[in-house]
């Protein structure tokens, strides 16, 4: 090798790839930057998204909660309502029968006043010795 003959004439001279890897790290670094930026820009798509399909489901979820209260409210209103009306049909059953009862007994203890007497103080005697009997 002659001394005239600079290292750059080689292709494995370190002064050739010294330029040749700063441009390529320039660029591995532009490129880098790009795809960094790139990745921000799709990580917020995402999280708007991700955010607005998080909305549309509470929201939906909220549409949901509050329709099903409304039928179990239907439902236990139009219930309440029936055991209402069933309520009170009972008691005017009742006492249409405590009625008609008392009138038959009135009936009876006129036309025998010395048998109703005689029931009366049987009944006294029974309930008299159930008291006596718990004390």
């Amino acid at each position: 090798m002659s001394a005239d003959t600079s290292r750059s004439d080689f292709p494995g001279s370190s002064l050739v790839s010294a330029g040749d890897t700063e441009g390529a790290v320039r660029a591995a670094r532009d490129r880098l930057a790009e795809d960094v930026s790139s990745l921000r820009t799709d990580m917020s798509k995402m999280y708007d998204i991700l955010s607005q399909f998080a909305s549309e489901a509470g929201g939906q979820a909220a549409r949901t909660a509050r329709n099903v209260g409304q039928t179990v409210a239907s439902q236990v209103s139009s219930t309440a309502s029936g055991l209402a009306a069933s309520g009170a049909d009972a008691a005017s059953s009742a006492t249409e029968q405590l009625k008609s009862f008392a009138t038959e007994l009135e009936g009876i203890a006129r036309k025998n006043p010395l048998g109703a007497l005689a029931g009366a103080l049987a009944v006294g005697i029974v309930i008299g010795l159930i008291v006596r009997g718990r004390g």
